[in-house]
């Protein structure tokens, strides 16, 4: 089982990214933003309360999302590996996933952290909001807000894998197929290893 983490902030292309890794690799997509916005959409007890915190750029807390991919990892048990898009982005997500993952006798592979400028960041994000009908795409304040709590937070994730020495930076900033190419040599040599 092959376990990556698609790491970046909000606007660097996960999303995009995530559907033509998945297509290659044969990997099992994991995004807590698609299953977050699908509770939305349901008007969940859950969709409500993330909505409010999503709309003023502030994160889900750690229990309800650990919950989530806990449930979709059991709902998966013969998928060849997962790819975690928008997860872990704090360092007790980060715990939690190597436990979950540490039960199932099963490990992050590789992180790969899409690098984009803020100002492209900012750019991308309106840009996505003026068709995406998502009301944290189409106020720049709340943007920057998104991308200053995405760094406080996440930047303890990164930390974490490093450790490991699981943390390769691929630049995010280019075509669609230049960042694709050069995230799927990245994981041909774990895979290889």
């Amino acid at each position: 089982m092959f376990n990556l983490i698609l790491f970046g902030p909000p606007g660097s292309g996960k999303g995009t990214q995530s559907e033509r890794l998945i297509a290659k690799f044969g990997l099992k997509h994991l995004s807590t933003g698609d299953i977050l916005r699908s509770e939305i959409a349901n008007k969940t007890a859950l969709g409500l309360e993330a909505k409010t915190l999503m709309d003023k750029g502030e994160l889900v807390p750690d229990e309800v999302v650990i919950g989530m991919i806990s449930a979709a990892l059991d709902a998966n048990p013969d998928a060849n590996g997962f790819l975690f898009d928008g997860f872990p982005r704090t360092k007790a997500q980060s715990v939690a996933l190597d436990n979950l993952l540490g039960e199932r006798n099963e490990a992050i592979n590789v992180v790969l952290a899409l690098d984009v400028s803020e100002e492209e960041l900012v750019k991308r994000l309106l840009n996505r909001g003026l068709t995406s009908g998502r009301s944290d795409d189409a106020d720049e304040s709340v943007i920057r807000a998104r991308i200053i709590e995405y760094h406080k937070k996440t930047s303890a994730v990164a930390d974490h894998y490093a450790l490991d020495d699981k943390v390769v930076k691929v630049k995010g900033e280019g075509t669609v197929d230049e960042i694709f190419n050069a995230l799927s040599r990245e994981i041909e040599k774990r895979r290889k290893a």
